[in-house]
């Protein structure tokens, strides 16, 4: 059973969402907050394993509530939950230590997904951010993104450096291979081949390299 909070100004969609989730065997919604200030009393008070958080909040927003939730239990996972869809903003809401990043027009499925990853340890992305960010990143003209995985770091290849992003993004090796043009057993020797070069064991750690290196 996983415990979340609700942090969301907005009665109607807090309430949507707290519905929504309480209509799962396997989630207990523990506390609705309505301000970042909530979301920070609630969360020392339950220390729930997921906040679904709101990042334009008021009296604190989203994002220093999650920093400050983090700073005295770093085992919450925070999901952010957010109309932003810019890269920028993805970028910093996870630097600043979120687990999840959910579009609010995304579907319920798409949520649950989220919950589901993260609480295994994992990085979720909406999926019209992961759009977003590989279409820009692949159609970046070349050299571009060459110093963000190469400055005093292992040389990757850029098919490596492409694959590194797509995992980080949350894509498996068969859609990988399909998102570009290649084979899985091509797919799975280039995995191979930047987790060694970069010793890094799991995809769970390459997302935290992109994110350290600002891929996403």
């Amino acid at each position: 059973m996983l415990n979340i909070i609700v942090a969301e100004d907005h009665a109607l969609l807090r309430e949507g969402l707290t519905s929504l989730l309480r209509g799962n065997k396997d989630i207990n919604v523990v506390a609705e907050a309505c301000n970042g200030e909530e979301a920070i009393k609630y969360a020392e008070q339950y220390s729930p394993d997921i906040i679904l958080m709101d990042l334009n909040m008021p009296i604190v927003s989203g994002i220093d509530a999650l920093k400050k939730i983090l700073q005295f239990n770093d085992a919450i996972k925070i999901i952010a939950v957010t109309a932003h869809e810019s890269e920028e903003y993805v970028r910093s809401t996870l630097e600043a230590g979120a687990k999840g990043y959910v579009l609010k027009d995304d579907t319920h499925k798409d949520l649950l997904q989220a919950i589901n990853a993260v609480s295994k340890g994992n990085i979720y992305l909406s999926p019209g951010i992961r759009e977003k960010i590989v279409q820009s990143y692949i159609q970046a003209p070349q050299g571009v993104n060459d110093n963000t995985l190469t400055s005093s770091k292992p040389l990757l290849t850029k098919r490596e450096k492409e694959i590194t992003l797509l995992i980080a993004n949350g894509l498996t090796n068969r859609e990988i291979g399909i998102k570009l043009s290649i084979s899985l057993k091509t797919v799975e020797k280039h995995r191979a081949n930047l987790m060694k070069k970069l010793n890094l064991h799991n995809a769970s750690a390459i997302t935290k390299y992109a994110i350290e290196n600002d891929l996403i």
